[in-house]
């Protein structure tokens, strides 16, 4: 189990262990937890003493954003950006918290960008009780996961401007990769937004008007980035939709080349293979200018063959 604690009692900032913080003072002490196995459970049951129900929530293997009071404090679990390598349908880490009065406990199985953005901000004193800790995080992942939204929709936009039947495959792919990244993103990002909104109206007395109001703002924005990645959804769709009618014009459009060619062609087999067979009684066989004969009228039927798909406009896109 590895994590860090921070202490914060008047101004000045502390850093000591986890076990060493939980017996200090302070306005905010801030226990956060990197782990995956039992030993976080173990230490939030046996050392903090936290109540069961709170360990489940802090500790679960899957999460989805929510927010829940509890007495006088509050479970909120939200999503950000990671630096680990994550599926493309789960695409963000989540972090999961506890907070009171005083108190602020927190746990990642994979490391998030925000957390920290949040400790720089914690070191340089900006940071002084619970709210200001759960609002920074607020801010930090929605401001973070802005700019995807933007990226998202700007690798549609290139796809769009170069839809070409001669790179459809390519196409294809890199818009189902957009949609895929959407959908992942959106998932959890409208769940999130209802999480902060709760947040911010609930009654808890370490939740300052400032607090409320910067996690008003953050579900705003989560809420905005969501309408983004729904759009960005249905216009992947409609692209995706109007390569793969290219690419039926093109089999159509080949298929009919190919069903000209054999409509020329197609008399030129029966006529040759008549007089082809080795029978008796095949008219002027035996006549030099036979042959040249046979190949001068083959070449007649297959020009007014190809005369009347013309006119019928057989060959027009």
């Amino acid at each position: 189990m590895s994590g860090f604690a921070y202490v914060v009692h008047g101004g000045h900032v502390e850093s000591p262990d986890l076990h060493d913080a939980l017996q200090r003072d302070g306005e905010l002490r801030w226990f956060h937890l990197t782990t995956n196995d039992d030993h976080a459970r173990r230490w939030l049951t046996e050392a903090a003493q936290l109540p069961p129900f709170i360990v489940d929530a802090l500790t679960a293997a899957e999460t989805r954003p929510r927010c829940d009071p509890v007495g006088d404090g509050a479970v909120i679990n939200l999503r950000g950006l990671s630096s680990a390598m994550l599926t493309a349908s789960d695409p963000l880490a989540s972090i999961r918290l506890y907070a009171s009065e005083g108190n602020v406990f927190s746990v990642t199985r994979k490391p998030m960008n925000a957390v920290d953005s949040v400790r720089s901000q914690v070191e340089k004193g900006r940071i002084l009780d619970p709210g200001d800790l759960i609002a920074a995080i607020g801010d930090a992942i929605t401001a973070e996961l802005d700019p995807m939204g933007a990226e998202l929709g700007d690798g549609l936009d290139d796809c769009e401007e170069s839809l070409d039947i001669a790179n459809a495959f390519e196409l294809r792919r890199s818009v189902n990769d957009v949609r895929i990244r959407a959908i992942g993103y959106r998932r959890f990002l409208s769940p999130q937004r209802s999480a902060l909104e709760k947040l911010s109206t609930l009654p808890q007395p370490w939740l300052r008007d400032d607090d409320r109001l910067h996690l008003a703002a953050a579900a705003d924005r989560a809420a905005r980035m969501a309408e983004e990645l729904e759009s960005i959804r249905e216009r992947a769709a409609l692209t995706h939709e109007t390569l793969t009618d290219l690419r039926a014009e093109q089999i159509d459009q080949r298929s009919l080349i190919i069903a000209v060619v054999a409509m020329v062609f197609l008399p030129l087999t029966f006529l040759t293979g008549l007089l082809g067979m080795n029978v008796a009684g095949i008219p002027f066989a035996h006549r030099p200018w036979a042959f040249d004969g046979v190949v001068l009228v083959c070449v007649v039927m297959a020009i007014g063959i190809t005369a009347y798909f013309v006119r019928r406009h057989w060959f027009r896109r």
